[in-house]
């Protein structure tokens, strides 16, 4: 039986995964890695840290599939961090130990330099860059151009999160399609660089990587790499995708109008479709698919586990020793307790700004809060308070998503989130439309990377293995009764964000 051997590079560290021919997965395992904070804005990684944790995530996977797993794998596919900078020499070599991720904001003056010569909605409607300008790798650049002068004069290529692993799996130098697309000068419609935004940033479009689809065979592995992983010299490695669009195949969003909801430390709803969906004033990002004709086009907002979190942790220390000692999970005590509390929270509502506005509010300066407490109110009160402010934050975004495309039903739901029932019925109930849980849970972009190099590679004849390796195993109908609450709720939701927004400008 063949193998694929499937990473997913995040943030935090590796979800690695290893999935037989059916799609079924052998086995997985995660292994961190720290990202750096050196000044303001500034958010490194340690591509070596992604080398090795590479090396170990795999060879522990190895170790757990038993004897023989090791000749069973045929290929290997990535999904990669998006936005990412990493700067190579003539030579293949890092010229610097630590790397721009994608939440690095370091750029201060590119942005407005480019914009000087291409107006910043004509750049938005080109590309789908929909984030803030500088988390894009062309100001990244430009910063360096700028403030590491000696370095930038040495630049031969430079690569993104993954084609820098491929590069050191299969010694090629190559990008794909959706990770090209956040580059900062990715032209969708001709889905190829555009010279004249090549042209405005004042780089040579020679350091930027080849681009392939993301199913082509980049090569096999290195003899070091081989020896290193434990794998045989003849594992094909695919090129693969970046972690929007991989985690979008793995959810089942990969034909016209389906839809999933990334529920982690932030939370985005992404539609696949065959045109990009762009609007100057709501911004969705959108990025090229990995699955050919499609884009992911999608809107979000910064702090949607990361408020349970913070709530967790400033509230919950009783709920966590018990957790300890009981044996489970915290966010299971949390859940039992928040659904002590009706519909509504007894009129405790919760705005998840913890982290900024997004595209979607009046100013990026929006902070988060509870708003109307009484001395009646109690914790339980405010863990379903912030559930619902974190689904209500999300409305505004299905919202937008659905004036521009047809979403279809069900919306699936993705990543750490979506392990609560009570958190999955709120989101039936606030989307008044059917969600779904899939076996693929927080995998899914390791799914997604692991099809697109099953159908690389011939293992898989097409796509929809997806929707076999991942059966559905959680549906949510939304209840009328509390949908209609929810809708009263959203419009003093709505208003309450339109007024702290007001107060975080002046």
């Amino acid at each position: 039986m063949a193998y694929i051997l499937a990473y997913d590079f995040g943030t935090g560290g590796i979800k690695a995964s290893l999935y037989d021919e059916k799609g079924a997965c052998v086995a997985e395992g995660f292994d961190a890695y720290p990202t750096l904070y050196p000044a303001a804005g500034c958010h490194e990684q340690r591509p070596e840290d992604w080398w090795r944790a590479t090396v170990t995530s795999t060879r522990r996977l190895l170790e757990a599939a038993g004897p023989g797993a090791a000749g069973r794998v045929m290929a290997i596919g990535i999904s990669g961090h998006s936005l990412g900078v990493v700067p190579l020499d003539a030579a293949g070599r890092l010229l610097r130990e630590t790397v721009p991720i994608w939440s690095d904001a370091r750029p201060d003056t590119q942005p407005a330099e480019f914009f000087r010569r291409v107006p910043e909605n004509e750049w938005y409607l080109k590309t789908g860059n929909g984030f803030p300008p500088p988390l894009y790798s062309v100001f990244k650049l430009m910063w360096f151009r700028d403030r590491e002068p000696r370095l930038f004069a040495k630049i031969k290529t430079v690569l993104g999160t993954k084609d820098y692993i491929n590069y050191r799996l299969a010694g090629v130098m190559a990008t794909d399609h959706s990770y090209a697309s956040g580059s900062g000068v990715y032209d969708l419609s001709r889905r190829t660089y555009d010279d004249g935004l090549v042209a405005a940033s004042g780089l040579d479009r020679a350091i930027l990587p080849g681009i392939v689809p993301a199913t082509r065979v980049l090569g096999t592995l290195t003899d070091g790499a081989a020896r290193e992983l434990g794998l045989p010299r003849q594992v094909r490695v695919v090129a693969g995708g970046v972690d929007n669009a991989c985690m979008a195949l793995g959810a089942g969003a990969y034909r016209e109008g389906r839809a999933y909801n990334a529920l982690g430390s932030s939370a985005w709803i992404a539609v696949s479709s065959a045109k990009p969906l762009l609007d100057v004033g709501k911004r969705p990002y959108v990025f090229d698919h990995v699955v050919p004709g499609q884009y992911v086009s999608a809107l979000a907002i910064f702090s949607a586990g990361t408020s349970l979190t913070w709530v967790r942790d400033r509230m919950c220390a009783d709920l966590v020793n018990r957790a300890a000692q009981e044996g489970i999970g915290v966010f299971r005590l949390m859940d039992e307790e928040a659904a002590a509390s009706p519909v509504g929270a007894n009129g405790v509502m919760f705005n998840p700004s913890l982290a900024g506005g997004c595209s979607l509010d009046t100013t990026p300066a929006l902070r988060g809060a509870f708003v109307n407490l009484e001395l009646r109110h109690t914790r339980a009160d405010l863990l379903r308070a912030t559930m619902e402010g974190v689904a209500l934050g999300l409305r505004n975004a299905l919202d937008a998503l659905r004036r521009l495309v047809p979403v279809a039903e069900p919306l699936i739901l993705a990543g750490g989130g979506a392990n609560s029932p009570l958190w999955r019925q709120i989101y039936a109930d606030v989307y008044q439309s059917r969600v779904e849980r899939r076996g693929a849970g927080q995998q899914a972009a390791a799914l997604g990377a692991a099809a697109v190099a099953g159908v690389g590679t011939g293992i898989w004849a097409d796509f929809g293995v997806v929707d076999q390796a991942s059966a559905v195993t959680d549906r949510h109908e939304p209840d009328a009764a509390r949908a209609a609450e929810y809708e009263r709720l959203l419009a003093r939701y709505r208003k309450a964000a339109g007024m702290l927004g007001e107060w975080a400008q002046g």
